[in-house]
């Protein structure tokens, strides 16, 4: 059982508005990520929270984030308005800073579906000295567009192996990032990871990216040796 020092939901003001999220901080915490969840989610999904839970128990702190209100999000265009959900996705970030039981954490980012495009805008925003790590979860990191090569926290992509379309997407996007990386299929897996042990399996993958970069002490270059 996880020993937490906080573990509530909290409102965080962004520009003109308020967004919702649910921060677990257990004891000792190794880092902090943040979750940005895809088109049509939210904090609530229940597959990020497994990730999420499989997580605070390897010891990291956790965000699950709405990042649009409830008014905002009956627009369908919002949830593909990458630019506002990066926006939010950095200003939440500059909150944790500023909280005393988040601000001397290193932070990582989750992204899911359409949540990696953010994701992968608010790390390259951010820079590799305050964003540690990225990992995208059937993501559609293709979205982020031209930011890709400046991304510099080390980025995992993991797909779906019977995610084809999303697979192509994550291979484009991977020849793209300049920073280390890597893409982790799961094997029998559709874009959901309904299958059985599929979500289990990426929640592994992600974890032990995190435990890799984003621990106390852990150090990275920018930049991929190439072969």
């Amino acid at each position: 059982m996880v020993d937490y020092r906080f573990n509530d939901s909290v409102s965080i003001e962004v520009q003109d508005a308020q967004i919702m999220g649910d921060l677990a901080v257990p004891q000792e915490a190794k880092g902090l990520v943040i979750f940005s969840h895809g088109s049509g989610s939210s904090r609530l999904s229940p597959r990020n929270r497994f990730v999420a839970e499989h997580l605070q128990r390897s010891g990291f702190a956790t965000l699950l984030l709405d990042l649009l209100t409830q008014q905002e999000d009956q627009r369908r265009e919002n949830r593909f308005d990458v630019p506002l959900l990066t926006t939010r996705l950095i200003a939440a970030v500059n909150w944790l800073q500023q909280n005393e039981l988040t601000g001397d954490l290193r932070y990582g980012f989750f992204g899911a579906s359409t949540g990696a495009a953010s994701a992968l805008g608010a790390a390259a925003a951010l820079g590799g000295d305050i964003i540690d790590a990225v990992v995208s979860r059937g993501g559609r990191p293709d979205l982020a567009g031209d930011i890709l090569p400046d991304v510099q926290a080390p980025t995992l992509l993991i797909v779906g192996g019977l995610d084809e379309q999303v697979l192509a997407l994550n291979i484009q996007a991977q020849e793209q990032l300049q920073c280390i990386k890597d893409l982790e299929l799961v094997p029998d897996a559709t874009h959901l990871f309904e299958e059985p042990g599929a979500l289990e399996m990426a929640a592994q993958l992600a974890t032990d990216w995190f435990r890799k970069y984003l621990g106390p002490g852990k150090q990275h270059p920018l930049r991929q040796d190439q072969p």
